[in-house]
């Protein structure tokens, strides 16, 4: 196999960082990654919940919450980029359909990224979609940084389980994203074999 084969493209894949990674922001994080192009890359931290909850956020901007459902969920640090601005990671509204809402990103073979308010505002109504996971920011990569950073034994990478999004408990997600590997933080610790 040549150099020249094809880029990769990790779109709807996670994002794994090493044990050995000690990053403030990145270390044991879990990344859904939205967007993958030869132009950079654009992701959301699934296992990094801010110290804010949905209904905080709902009356933040100013909207009732009719979900009881997402009331008490945590609203996640999706990356260090925009902190300040929303981003709603759900499920695709339907089968071939547009989205429904002014700014969505359709991420193929995976979910749906919505960043405008219309969303907010389907779920404030009591509506919109049934799964969602809330962040606040975002993660994203220069042209070639991601793959500079896979190359430096940075990140671990496997194709997204998006049950892992919606349904495992945060303080899991690391393990279990692991897991979709068939591997343990302790088998690829830089630890691991010394007593």
């Amino acid at each position: 196999m040549s150099n020249d084969s094809a880029p990769i493209n990790l779109t709807n894949h996670f994002l794994i960082a090493m044990p050995s990674m000690q990053d403030e922001v990145f270390g044991r994080s879990v990344v859904y990654m939205c967007e993958h192009s030869e132009r950079g890359a654009l992701g959301l931290m699934i296992n990094k919940p801010a110290d804010i909850l949905v209904r905080h956020l709902f009356d933040k901007v100013e909207l009732p919450l009719e979900r009881p459902d997402l009331a008490e969920q945590p609203v996640f640090q999706g990356g260090p980029v925009q902190t300040e601005r929303g981003f709603v990671l759900h499920e695709p509204m339907g089968a071939g359909e547009e989205s429904v809402y002014a700014s969505t990103l359709l991420i193929p073979g995976g979910l749906e990224m919505t960043t405008s308010r219309d969303v907010l505002e389907a779920m404030s109504a009591g509506s919109g979609p049934r799964r969602v996971f809330m962040s606040l920011g975002y993660a994203s990569w220069g042209q070639g940084q991601l793959e500079s950073e896979i190359a430096e034994n940075s990140w671990l990478t496997v194709e997204a389980n998006v049950e892992l999004i919606f349904e495992v408990p945060v303080e899991r997600r690391y393990d279990e994203a692991l897991a979709l590997l068939g591997l343990q933080a302790w088998m690829i610790s830089p630890e691991a074999g010394h007593s």
